[in-house]
């Protein structure tokens, strides 16, 4: 020691799982100093992790060759917001880069004690038989697959729903086809339950709680919960219609989960917007993409009031659902009013004559024709 590496010409890997520096065999193959018999000299001296470990510090600021990088981008980018990853990195990288980290901030190439603001496991994908993923076991699930028998909106919808983020939770080709289901109902409702009227209410009340909903499981990074009070909602959407202010607030939430459909949709629902409108077209700018769109923000005013879900029966089979203020649930009057207007609940009184109303306060009202 020291040694002096060799000027390497190609730094392809060769095929061998070893590093480039093998092949320069003249000098890998040595003497040895003590015995002066054959001997190899080591190539592997660093672990794979150690240029992930810092090299993100160059982006901050890769063409600088007088300085490892601005401190005032230094100062702008760092420390990284959030570091997501599965728990083998807890120790192979983490570890790794953190150590690195603070040998960069004790020689004053970096600012702050610490690389990473905020830290998330994610869990594992198992096979449907609860093994882990893998060819040799022969469970592996090929994307491709997926994507071409259903979308990639749907696998990206289930992956989501199929479980906690940081959970390991095993694949069920079941859940892929309910959330194919669930992006049909979707498409069906924007061209069938969308018009120019006022939207019900209840309806509005229980969109703006889902905006809630949604917003709050996506900085938590609870997308399963997110997703289901997704589906939740169109349920609510299928027995009413939304007028195209409030469709679009829905479609702007689905937008990050299901990217493709959503972005059809919301050009859809633009070209019938008469402001789009001209002869022989549509006028296309910075509207017409549903991911230019600002995050939408929920009515506090809507949901503020606390609410009670009734359930709707006639002759005792569900027909529907009101939510209305907690103040009124228990007023048979008030909730039987709300009840007949119902969309789905109409078409069973419609033309009957109702001989009897069940009414248990807060929670069913049920229409004896």
């Amino acid at each position: 020691m020291p040694v002096e590496l060799p000027y390497v010409a190609k730094y392809q890997p060769p095929g061998t799982g070893e590093s480039p520096l093998s092949a320069v065999k003249d000098w890998v193959n040595v003497s040895c100093p003590k015995c002066g018999g054959k001997a190899k000299r080591e190539t592997d001296t660093m672990p794979n992790w150690a240029g992930s470990n810092w090299y993100f510090l160059r982006y901050l600021d890769p063409r600088n060759d007088k300085e490892f990088a601005d401190k005032k981008k230094i100062d702008y980018w760092m420390p990284v917001d959030l570091y997501n990853g599965g728990m083998e990195h807890t120790t192979l990288h983490l570890l790794y880069s953190r150590f690195i980290y603070k040998v960069l901030f004790d020689l004053g190439f970096v600012f702050g004690a610490e690389p990473y603001a905020r830290r998330h496991s994610h869990g594992m994908v198992l096979a449907q038989d609860g093994q882990k993923m893998s060819k040799s076991f022969g469970n592996a699930v090929a994307p491709d697959e997926i994507i071409n028998k259903f979308g990639a909106d749907t696998l990206r919808i289930y992956e989501m729903f199929m479980g906690p983020f940081d959970q390991a939770i095993s694949w069920s080709s079941e859940g892929v086809e309910g959330c194919w289901r669930f992006l049909n109902r979707v498409w069906k409702l924007a061209k069938e339950n969308v018009n120019d009227k006022p939207t019900n209410v209840n309806l509005c009340i229980k969109l703006h709680q889902t905006i809630k909903k949604v917003s709050e499981d996506l900085e938590g990074m609870k997308f399963n919960t997110a997703v289901a009070a997704m589906m939740e909602f169109i349920n609510e959407w299928s027995l009413g219609f939304l007028n195209q202010k409030e469709a679009e607030l829905f479609i702007k939430i689905l937008a990050p989960f299901a990217p493709h459909l959503t972005e059809e949709i919301w050009s859809r629902l633009k070209a019938e917007d008469p402001r789009h409108k001209v002869s022989g077209g549509y006028i296309m700018d910075e509207h017409w993409s549903v991911h230019q769109q600002s995050w939408p923000k929920y009515d506090k005013n809507l949901i503020k009031k606390e609410t009670t879900t009734i359930i709707i029966q006639v002759n005792g089979k569900m027909r529907g659902q009101v939510i209305m203020q907690s103040v009124k649930d228990k007023v048979q009057s008030e909730v039987e009013n709300l009840a007949k207007k119902e969309v789905n609940v109409i078409k069973f009184l419609e033309g009957k004559k109702i001989n009897k109303v069940v009414f248990v306060p807060g929670k069913i009202i049920n229409f004896v024709i």
